[in-house]
């Protein structure tokens, strides 16, 4: 018997140094932190899937229009006429390739109340401007609707920025405002289902929802899958939570009118994101967020979503940490910072520990070592069994809540092109686990050090939690977003000459004619 070479050497001695007490430790953990995730996945799919079930209850009755009310007397003329006015406000930056489906989706709501929908742009040489102004062309003796250019953010973010010219222009009779993203596809009865719980309960603060992503098949977009999934099961609660999605957000309209808990001056002065800005306030002044178990929407994915776009999104989302708006809030930031850091690098320790206790076992099987010169126990393979029994029980959970959402979607949404789980590849959604996990810490350290971040082209600096400086480079930066793939840049007043036409005209084509994850 030959004698071990200096690599097989290596792989031994990491074998044996990770079968010690710590390391030991560290797999237990990572088995512990898969688990875990497979039981709130079960809990989120329970919730769901309560929902599903009282609909088809619904329908069994005699109920047709289950997916807007289960109360099929709440559609009569005498309850629709008495419901309360609602304002949708929707910033948009840029225009890509299902933003014409989402907008559809958005104005053609069954809300049988007083309706109007604020598109707010920053300029009229946004691509949306034009895109948006088609749209409304082809519905206007249908909906009441409008854009408004809300110019440049000097305060703010630009999003929050357009958000709040859009309430300043809401109607004066309004009781709520919906503030939804341009890359949210919303069900027929959404708006109707987040007014009724408003009413239901005036104790309500915001409702919130969150998206079910539709990976485009690039490991970008499932990273970004895998990103949202953890949080899902905060929202699938069916009533109060202490998470907000900025996607989608109903509030009382006299909240802003009256800048209530400094809404208005909490977002405006130095504001950079609309949710953490807002669930902070909440959480200071001990107000209600919920999230109804109906409010889970489509959010398709660019079709090119590159590796760099995914990347550039989660510097976004882990720069969220770095803005804060009290003391208490700042300190709640960096608790939640070096705990998801700590559980991304435990989830993905245990791993690389597996790899190398199975390519020790692959070798001394192959060159036939014996376990005097190995040292290599079974409890290695114990520890990989342990891992992988685990891993194979959070994918499944994961696998049974996307089922449970894609249903309740296709439910929520009888008429749209029904959604499938056939295009869903689960050996990338595992890639895309062990990825966004590992570089996660990487991207919130960054963001703490750097305390700037490119949005869309903007370059936002941070003093003290606020923005404290905004650039605008004369040379445009990024000419896509990260997550609908979105053109940003356009000539004033009209759509670019090649760009946006083509994407104008992919976008029509693709409504009619939906993609792989529509079917």
């Amino acid at each position: 018997m030959s004698a071990l070479d200096s690599v097989d050497s290596l792989l031994f001695f990491l074998s044996r140094a990770f079968c010690s007490p710590v390391a030991v430790f560290v797999q237990i953990q990572g088995c512990i932190i898969c688990l875990t995730l497979a039981i709130g996945w079960v809990f989120a799919a329970y919730v769901r899937n309560r929902e599903i079930k009282q609909m088809k209850e619904s329908m069994r009755t005699g109920n047709s229009f289950a997916f807007l009310c289960h109360d099929g007397n709440a559609l009569e003329h005498s309850n629709q006429v008495n419901l309360p006015r609602v304002s949708v406000v929707m910033p948009l930056k840029g225009f890509g390739e299902h933003n014409l489906h989402n907008w559809r989706s958005q104005i053609t709501s069954l809300y049988g109340g007083p309706l109007e929908f604020l598109f707010v742009v920053e300029s009229t040489e946004d691509p949306a401007y034009r895109a948006v102004s088609l749209l409304i062309s082809d519905f206007k003796d249908d909906i009441d609707a409008k854009i408004i250019v809300a110019g440049l953010s000097t305060t703010c973010s630009q999003k929050i920025h357009n958000q709040l010219v859009g309430v300043e222009k809401m109607h004066k009779e309004s009781r709520y405002v919906l503030f939804l993203d341009d890359d949210v596809r919303v069900h027929p009865g959404s708006i109707g289902a987040l007014t009724a719980e408003m009413e239901k309960n005036p104790e309500i603060f915001i409702q919130t929802g969150y998206p079910l992503d539709l990976p485009s098949g690039s490991l970008g977009s499932y990273c970004i899958y895998e990103y949202h999934m953890p949080c899902s099961m905060g929202f699938a609660t069916g009533g109060k939570t202490f998470f907000l999605w900025g996607g989608c957000m109903m509030m009382h309209a006299d909240d802003f009118r009256q800048d209530r808990y400094g809404v208005v001056s909490g977002l405006r002065d130095g504001g950079y994101s609309d949710d953490m800005t807002l669930a902070a306030i909440a959480g200071a002044h001990k107000r209600l967020i919920t999230s109804p178990p109906v409010a889970v929407f489509p959010h398709p994915l660019a079709s090119d979503l590159s590796f760099s776009r995914y990347w550039n999104y989660l510097r976004k989302q882990t720069f969220v940490l770095e803005s804060y708006t009290t003391r208490v809030n700042w300190l709640m930031n960096k608790a939640l910072f070096s705990t998801h850091c700590y559980l991304s690098w435990g989830f993905v320790a245990p791993y690389f520990m597996a790899m190398i206790h199975v390519a020790a076992a692959l070798q001394t099987y192959v060159k036939g070592y014996s376990y005097d010169e190995t040292t290599c126990t079974s409890r290695g393979l114990l520890l990989v069994s342990c891992l992988t029994v685990c891993t194979i029980a959070e994918l499944l959970s994961m696998w049974n809540l996307t089922r449970v959402e894609v249903h309740l979607c296709n439910m929520l949404s009888p008429e749209a092109p029904q959604l499938s789980l056939r295009t869903y590849n689960w050996v990338m959604v595992f890639i895309a686990l062990l990825v966004d996990n590992f570089l996660y810490p990487i991207s919130a350290v960054r963001s703490h050090f750097s305390q700037s971040i490119n949005w869309s082209g903007i370059r936002y600096h941070l003093k003290n939690g606020k923005i404290s400086k905004i650039e605008r480079k004369k040379e445009k930066g990024p000419i896509f977003t990260d997550l609908g793939g979105k053109h940003l840049y356009g000539k004033k007043g009209a759509p670019p000459k090649v760009s946006f036409l083509s994407s104008l005209a992919r976008s029509l084509d693709q409504w009619r004619q939906p993609k792989k994850y529509d079917v």
